[in-house]
């Protein structure tokens, strides 16, 4: 009997190294995005292995871009946070660690990244402060007002369907609650730009793949961070969300970049007296004094909608 011989190593080295942009092989596509099912084998098959490759491909940067995302949730004892897209747990855990008195529920539609992540909440003993539990981010299983903050970490540019993801962070934030979302982007400085788009177009999908043990996992990282919008693009998409004050803030450089909203507060302190009131409460204003149907009372000098804020907030914490 004839024994198959196997592919050569080169052959698999090169389809690694090689691989395009698009892939033809491999996954299905959905707009440059893999098919739900599809994104969820690929993280069945980094899990084990996803902390240790984002350390040694990051150079151990992405601890410093998730302490940074954490710092800015500034949670008070008793809030609520929802981590969408929890993968292994790394900004739930860093949360409870830096807010003592917070809650956390964390949500992934991939069952082996919760494995992961509920190994580690045990052996940090946070049972009592992490919940975990199973859901996609395009309807997230929470009611309406949940939360004190949201955050999404490295995870919604993997689906297709982003304003209906924000929708959905909106409607499970309490009034005058945090969305923080965190991606990659690419390097802002000009002397180094080049090379860094080199090791993240070549270098960095080599080497992910061999760790993975997959020949596809982070060609396709690299391609969804090109396919991501761009920061005034994503921001607007903020605003039609419903968010207010819009921001990005660029960590590394530019690397990992951390957008915000707010969701405005319901509540508003009422005018003590006159004619402010009666437009507050419904009344009508004295005779003499009531204005045709349908027009607008002057409330001072009415303001415009606010802008995106010169779009792009770049300031940078260093690295």
């Amino acid at each position: 009997m004839m024994r198959k011989r196997s592919a050569p190593a080169s052959r698999f080295i090169g389809r690694i190294f090689f691989a395009p942009r698009g892939l033809s092989r491999g996954p299905e596509r959905l707009d440059g995005l893999m098919a739900p099912d599809r994104v969820r084998r690929m993280f069945k098959a980094i899990a084990n292995t996803y902390d240790l490759q984002n350390r040694f491909l990051s150079a151990w940067l992405d601890t410093h871009w998730r302490n940074v995302f954490v710092r800015y949730l500034r949670l008070a004892p008793g809030d609520h946070l929802g981590d969408i897209a929890v993968g292994t747990g790394e900004i739930a855990i860093r949360a409870c660690r830096r807010y003592p008195g917070v809650r956390v529920t964390g949500i992934d539609f991939s069952p082996d990244m919760l494995r992961v992540a509920r190994r580690k909440v045990r052996e940090r003993d946070l049972q009592d402060r992490i919940q975990l539990k199973q859901g996609d981010m395009r309807k997230i299983p929470a009611d309406k007002n949940t939360f004190d903050a949201v955050t999404i970490s490295f995870g919604i540019r993997n689906v297709q369907e982003r304003d209906v993801v924000l929708r959905e962070c909106f409607r499970i934030l309490k009034p005058g609650g945090r969305l923080l979302v965190m991606e990659p982007g690419f390097l802002e400085v000009p002397a180094l730009g080049a090379l860094y788009r080199f090791y993240f177009d070549h270098a960095m999908p080599f080497i992910g793949n061999l760790l993975s043990g997959t020949d596809y996992a982070y060609t396709y990282l690299s391609e969804t961070v090109y396919a991501f919008p761009a920061d005034k693009d994503f921001l607007r998409l903020f605003q039609q969300a419903g968010f207010v004050q819009p921001r990005v803030t660029y960590v590394s450089y530019g690397i990992a970049r951390i957008y915000r909203g707010r969701k405005p507060t319901a509540a508003r302190v009422p005018p003590r007296s006159g004619a402010s009131a009666r437009r507050r409460t419904g009344a009508q204003a004295p005779a003499g004094k009531q204005r045709r149907a349908g027009a607008q009372a002057p409330v001072g000098k009415q303001r415009r909608a606010p802008a995106l804020r010169g779009v792009v907030a770049r300031r940078t914490a260093a690295s």
